[in-house]
């Protein structure tokens, strides 16, 4: 069954939804539980969407998967080589925020960076999955943010710190649990000027190679989010930015860049 599931507070404490109506006229459907848990039950209660606030779709119990240079034009823009095999890192799940929450500008960096990204939530513990059962294993699909402070980047020499700070992997705004994501577009802004223009079928390694290649070498919960790439045009934020990223057929996710309080 395709469900737009969203995480939401309406006053209280986070509930799980279906969002459902007409754009402009939407409703969230309170769901039993979490989705990713137990079989989708409606509990009878409505909201309008207009009305909640929306949260980070997924809170990964265990791991933020990233995945570099996975956009020929994207790596070529940065001076690197494709890899022959997918270039895996991982995001401390502490990173990941929802819609309309503030990306931190670190005062330890001095270029900060948006990567417009579709991202993966895994819906089912799994390991050495084959090509053929990678949809079994995926809940949906929802917009990523794969921030990332490029000067530390490149004096670390590897990834951890410059794509680890808090509020550095917002997702959103919501699950789409059904979708083709063999050619998506995916459009980033910042205050409202296009700065990246890609689709999916850009990608060196699609979806479906890259869960079976990460799921070969470790095992995938339920919740995992997996970024699988951005394409060209990343570049620099400043304080007061508002970044959006949107993917077609799931939405836009939206935050805006702020200093630490």
């Amino acid at each position: 069954m395709a469900l737009r599931i969203a995480r939401f507070s309406a006053g209280g404490d986070p509930k799980f939804g279906a969002v459902e109506g007409e754009k402009g006229a939407e409703v969230v459907s309170v769901l039993e539980g979490d989705p990713l848990y137990r079989p989708v039950e409606f509990t009878g209660e409505r909201f309008p969407l207009s009305e909640v606030r929306l949260l980070a779709p997924v809170i990964p119990r265990s791991k933020v998967i990233g995945i570099g240079r996975n956009y020929a034009e994207h790596a070529a823009e940065l001076g690197n080589e494709v890899p022959a095999n997918p270039l895996v890192f991982l995001k401390p799940n502490t990173s990941v925020i929802g819609p309309g929450d503030g990306i931190v500008y670190p005062p330890e960096t001095s270029d900060l960076h948006y990567e417009g990204e579709l991202a993966v939530v895994i819906g089912r513990i799994c390991r050495h999955v084959p090509p053929e059962r990678v949809p079994e294993v995926i809940f949906g699909y929802t917009c990523g943010n794969d921030v990332t402070a490029r000067d530390l980047q490149r004096a670390d020499g590897q990834w951890a710190r410059a794509k680890g700070f808090d509020t550095f992997c917002p997702l959103g705004p919501w699950i789409e649990t059904e979708l083709d994501v063999s050619d998506l577009a995916i459009t980033t802004t910042v205050r409202g000027e296009v700065r990246q223009s890609g689709r999916t079928s850009q990608m060196i390694h699609d979806v479906v190679s890259l869960v079976t290649y990460v799921s070969s070498f470790m095992t995938l919960l339920p919740g995992d989010v997996i970024l699988t790439g951005t394409p060209a045009g990343v570049g620099p934020m400043e304080v007061g930015d508002e970044v959006s990223v949107t993917v077609e057929g799931i939405g836009t996710l939206t935050n805006r860049v702020i200093r630490r309080g």
